[in-house]
């Protein structure tokens, strides 16, 4: 695990990706800049103005969503902000993960830092300090549509924020909120107007889940090259389909930097050498041929999601905004469609390139389609299954993904009185990504799995140095085929290396980085 003794620092002008991966992941200290201090210090000024002048202004003086034409008196505007968070803090289902909490906090905290929503710096400071502590408020997996923002996962890191709520300390223990602060000698912090709703309107749980995924699908598709290598040497394929002037001819930006890896970690493979004349194959199938032209689309889409995620690390995300000249205007800048659209983008990329990786496993299990393999690449067919079912739980997690992939921001509903009559899922588009990713990572496993076995069995023709090492990574904590053993803990372990990186790590030690 990384250790960043270095603070992440908040300003008025947003946050990078890098840090809230930082913060997410790795547990990197947070701090609030100068300059976001006067940002929030002169919205919140303004926001007291409107206070003491009985001014009627949404979310501050009066109700919320379908119940904003009910005037709050000047003296319940405090008690307002509280009892939103109490109503809205509605979340049901399993805990969510303890990294997405972390980057919902680091987003909310960076949106506040802005200076747009009318809240005092040590409301942002309160949020700070519950990640420096390593204190995670409880959210559950049901409670957003992705519009008015995430509002229940928000008010259930609020809860812990104002002293109420469930949390788990640094240790993963839980506790109360209440006993939580008190444990890390923490002040609750007392809300006054405004600050109960802009702690809550925002999209930061789906854009942090997007920050995280297009981190996890950088790796994962670089793993994805490697693992269509190892097949293309298994199966007495050809690296010619994947040459620099060939792919040229259709300019995609992420289809060239498939074909470059491919071609680099195929570089210098006797397999491949072996049949490069006097082949009576013409061509190799489309899920050999085709790999640039899919993992290069699912790279563009990633591309795509980064454009969209940059720019929402830098966008105000409240309702209503407080501006700089003493307005306070209602928009729509909470809305998720942004975001959730390149979500389900990235649900359609997963689904195909584990399609994909399926395709390349099963011609290698297949004896009348692999030249030469034994029957599910088991020395011994029969008595043995090789790697049969292992194909089969592959199989299961594409289709799936293919369920998955279905979009989430197309199936709004209408909610609050029908105020709230557009919804983006994006939240639920944001869940369903990661379920996909997991099991892309699982899929490649098995794609690796028995690639390797596959190159094994090619003896005594040896693989290329990349593939060499990626099989040599895989060989150090799984043996090669023999006699049927039980598999499940073998591809758990495959499984890790994958998602750890230990394989992507292995291959560019040996050839340099992929690109």
């Amino acid at each position: 695990m990384k250790v960043y003794s270095d603070p992440v620092e908040l300003s008025a002008h947003g946050t990078r990706r890098d840090d809230l991966l930082a913060v997410a992941r790795f547990d990197a200290p947070v701090t609030v800049g100068a300059d976001a201090r006067a940002a929030m210090q002169r919205t919140a000024d303004i926001v007291q103005h409107f206070v003491e002048s009985d001014q009627p202004v949404y979310g501050v003086t009066t109700g919320f969503g379908s119940l904003a034409s009910v005037v709050i008196p000047a003296e319940r505007t405090a008690e307002l902000q509280l009892a939103l968070l109490r109503s809205h803090a509605a979340g049901m289902g399993p805990e969510v993960e303890r990294e997405v909490v972390r980057g919902l906090m680091f987003l909310r905290a960076r949106s506040l830092c802005l200076g747009y929503s009318g809240v005092r710096p040590e409301v942002a400071d309160g949020l700070v300090a519950l990640l420096n502590a390593g204190i995670t408020p409880v959210v559950h997996e049901y409670g957003s549509l992705g519009a008015s923002g995430d509002l229940a996962p928000l008010s259930h890191v609020a809860m812990v924020l104002v002293g109420e709520g469930v949390a788990r300390d640094a240790s993963g223990a839980l506790i109360s909120g209440g006993d939580a602060l008190t444990a890390a000698r923490l002040e609750p912090v007392v809300l006054r107007a405004k600050e109960g709703l802009a702690l809550i309107n925002g999209t930061d749980g789906m854009l942090g889940m997007l920050c995280i995924a297009i981190d996890d699908l950088t790796r994962l598709l670089q793993t994805a090259d490697i693992a269509a290598a190892m097949t293309v040497e298994g199966l007495l394929g050809t690296d010619r389909a994947f040459a620099a002037d060939l792919q040229a001819l259709r300019p995609q930006l992420g289809q060239a930097l498939s074909a470059a890896n491919l071609r680099r970690i195929l570089a210098g493979s006797p397999i491949v050498a072996s049949h490069r004349l006097d082949d009576g194959r013409v061509q190799d199938a489309y899920s050999l041929r085709c790999t640039p032209q899919v993992h290069g689309a699912a790279r563009d889409t990633v591309d795509h999601a980064v454009t969209v995620a940059e720019r929402e690390l830098v966008s105000a995300i409240d309702n209503p905004m407080i501006l700089p000249d003493g307005r306070v205007e209602s928009c729509g800048n909470f809305h998720g469609a942004p975001v959730g659209y390149v979500l389900d983008f990235l649900a359609i990329a997963v689904a195909d390139v584990g399609a994909l990786s399926e395709r390349r496993t099963d011609r290698m299990l297949d004896a009348s389609r692999s030249y030469g393999l034994p029957p599910f690449l088991s020395p011994d067919a029969g008595v043995n299954s090789g790697m049969m079912i292992a194909h089969y739980t592959q199989a299961a997690m594409v289709s799936e993904n293919r369920r998955l992939a279905v979009p989430a921001s197309v199936d709004t509903m209408s909610t609050s009185a029908m105020q709230e009559d557009h919804v983006s899922m994006g939240w639920n588009a944001a869940r369903k990504l990661r379920a996909g990713i997991d099991n892309l990572a699982r899929i490649i496993a098995v794609e690796i799995t028995c690639a390797a076995r596959a190159i094994d069995l090619r003896d005594p023709l040896l693989p290329g140095p990349g593939t060499a090492a990626a099989l040599a990574a895989v060989r150090a904590e799984v043996p090669g085929a023999g006699p049927d053993r039980w598999l499940s803990p073998e591809l758990a372990i495959v499984e890790q290396l994958v998602r750890s990186g230990a394989v992507l790590d292995a291959v560019t030690e040996a050839i340099g980085e992929l690109v």
